[in-house]
């Protein structure tokens, strides 16, 4: 007599599991669910249209209590959130023992909610791999693990971490990582957007929630730290520019006046944007970060022509000057004082300037209006944290 196939449905079940999960529900309701028993339990991969596809076996997920579904389930949407699907590799490529490695990484977050295959850093054959590890580590000490018990002649026929005739002990994937390698190309390019524009929304939808679950603090903030836009600077630089230039009009007889022909002298039109750039030598902004500015600004000096503006708790007008486009120049400090942005916020507003770009630390209080659109541009660790709270755009540079 022949069994009857698994009617199960996990789309039915799915709101349920992960009700208490603010974080993975949302995230869930952005990847589809399809059954299929070409595999035998559960496993995500990326379509050749770039959208991400989670299959599982309805049979393995009849058999499990309502925890281990949905800890499966966690354990899926985190290969997705960590890219292991889209494209964070060893360099040597997929494996067994890189399977293995992002399983332990991720599982270590889920200890209790997981069937009883699956790979547990202090469990089994990973007793002695601590919790929390990242999955280039786990990788680092499975395969040091292999490479001793070749050498003590345990190995087996297979080539180290294919899979193929293994002699470690160490089991394998409890889900099916085979459609990690499909959908290259464009269609990895797209899903790796997708999947970011997803975990972003999965994450707001988590903080207005002001709950993420079980997502630990560690987790939160790698996956913050993924979906965090970065930005390059010079793009950024290029549109401030652009929306900085204004329209110088001169009469001229050599062109027509399209409202008055020949009454009228025509008009040349010639944009250019008159931008300043503030550089805060304060005694908070050490030489290495002056450094780092005036090497961001040398590249800066391919764009446009700018006036460099030193300045600590005062303008040092005697040392203000034209950089030119294309000039290179080396950096020099001339000021040691504490920090004011209200004297070079005066400066630019006093001499017509189209856009103002401050280089500094941040550490001083907020400063006056600009009549001109400012940017602010930091090093990543004061960009994370401004001394002052500012609807103008701040810029990290590396």
């Amino acid at each position: 007599m022949t069994s009857q196939p698994s009617t199960f449905d996990l789309n039915k079940h799915t709101a349920r599991l992960l009700m208490s999960e603010p974080f993975f529900a949302a995230l869930s309701r952005r990847i589809n669910k399809r059954k299929s028993t070409a595999i035998p339990t559960a496993g995500v991969r990326v379509t050749d249209d770039g959208h991400f596809e989670m299959l599982y076996n309805p049979a393995f997920f009849e058999d499990l209590t309502d925890v281990q579904r949905a800890g499966v389930l966690k354990h899926e949407f985190y290969h997705l959130v960590f890219e292991h699907v889209t494209g964070r590799l060893p360099e040597a490529g997929m494996s067994k023992m890189w399977n293995i490695a992002t399983d332990l990484a991720i599982n270590s977050h889920l200890v209790g909610e997981l069937p009883e295959q699956c790979c547990m850093p202090g469990q089994g054959p990973f007793v002695e791999l601590p919790l929390g590890k990242s999955a280039e580590y786990y990788f680092a000490e499975i395969k040091k693990q292999q490479d001793e018990n070749e050498g003590d002649g345990e190995g087996g026929s297979g080539e180290p971490g294919d899979g193929e005739g293994d002699s470690s002990g160490m089991g394998d994937s409890f889900d099916d990582h085979s459609g990690w390698g499909e959908g290259q190309g464009a269609a990895q390019d797209i899903a790796k957007e997708r999947l970011k524009d997803s975990v972003k929304k999965a994450a707001e939808e988590a903080q207005k929630a002001n709950s993420w679950g079980s997502v630990s603090g560690e987790c939160r903030r790698e996956i913050i730290e993924r979906i965090s836009t970065r930005v390059d600077w010079r793009k950024v630089l290029r549109y401030f520019i652009k929306t900085s230039q204004r329209a110088n009009k001169t009469r001229t007889v050599k062109r027509l006046n399209k409202r008055y022909p020949y009454i009228h002298a025509g008009s040349r039109v010639k944009r250019q944007a008159r931008i300043a750039i503030s550089i805060d030598q304060s005694g908070s902004v050490d030489d290495g970060m002056l450094s780092a500015f005036f090497s961001e600004l040398n590249k800066l000096a391919e764009l446009a022509e700018f006036t460099v503006i030193p300045f600590d708790t005062e303008v040092a007008e005697d040392h203000i000057y034209t950089w030119k486009r294309g000039e290179n120049r080396k950096w020099e400090r001339v000021r040691y004082g504490g920090t004011d942005f209200n004297p070079p916020t005066k400066y630019v507003n006093a001499n017509g300037f189209d856009g103002h770009i401050v280089l500094t630390d941040l550490c001083a209080s907020k400063p006056i209006a600009s009549k001109c659109q400012r940017m602010w541009m930091t090093t990543k660790q004061y960009a994370a944290r401004p001394y002052f709270a500012t609807t103008e755009r701040i810029i990290a540079i590396d």
